[in-house]
């Protein structure tokens, strides 16, 4: 196939360029992309009240389910039983194609378990290249995803004054923000891309094995700057990383 520079097109009208023939469509390199989701869940207060050994059935079933995706994702569970009252549980999962982050989820809710099981909220993000990897493969240029106790969950969208700022004065804050968090070297931070998924453009999560030091962290960040080009009322998760049988068990 004839690789063409799509930028150079002489074809436009009323701003659109027009494409004579699909055979002229330029080939992009395929970039190694990573979609990282994280998916809530709050239970039906009915399970609660089921028999014990019905529960465990449902549990073992569910859990069947979700082991079967092991090989396709990265896959963290949480427990948010007692910290937050919209959600119970929350998955994250880290993977090369949507395809199969809705095929997993189509297949838990199809369990007993799912059918008692609400989505609260779920973000889809996308990083700009494979930047989470598995146990022992860290290095400068790819994270180590799941090695703290907990994990918070910051959905954030900027002030439409934010696009305003020069590129010197965005960049500054930032670097701003970067520096704050060097000061926490036991915080890992992680920032992926929302926009275009959902209303929301970034997704923030911190990991940490001590929920002090993240409070810490955020009272420092509500100082700076950017502060103000933030969107308020946005929820903060709270995220407990447990085996996943004891977060259905948390579930009752």
């Amino acid at each position: 196939m004839e690789k063409r520079d799509i930028q150079r097109e002489s074809n436009e009208v009323g701003g659109l360029r027009l494409v004579e023939d699909a055979g002229e469509l330029r080939e992009f390199p395929l970039i190694e992309k990573q979609f990282v989701n994280f998916i809530f869940f709050r239970v039906d207060p009915a399970f609660r009240k089921l028999a014990d050994h019905e529960k465990a059935a449902m549990k073992r079933d569910f859990e069947a389910v979700f082991n079967e995706f092991a090989d396709d994702f990265l896959l963290f569970n949480y427990s948010l039983v007692g910290f937050d009252s919209r959600a119970d549980l929350m998955f994250w999962r880290i993977g090369r194609s949507m395809d199969q982050i809705q095929d997993m989820t189509a297949k838990l809710y199809r369990t007993r378990l799912g059918g008692f099981l609400e989505t609260t909220d779920n973000y889809l993000a996308v990083t700009s290249k494979m930047m989470f990897v598995g146990e022992g493969g860290e290095d400068r240029h790819h994270v180590l995803a799941g090695t703290r106790k907990y994990h918070f969950i910051y959905p954030c969208s900027k002030d439409p004054n934010w696009s305003e700022r020069s590129a010197e004065e965005r960049d500054a804050i930032i670097e701003e923000h970067f520096m704050i968090g060097k000061k926490f070297p036991n915080i890992r931070i992680h920032l992926t891309h929302v926009f275009g998924f959902s209303d929301t453009e970034y997704l923030i999560s911190f990991e940490t094995n001590e929920p002090r030091d993240f409070l810490a962290l955020a009272e420092e960040l509500r100082q700076t700057a950017s502060r103000k080009f933030t969107l308020p009322r946005m929820p903060v998760y709270t995220c407990r990383q447990r085996p996943l049988r004891e977060c259905l068990d948390a579930l009752g």
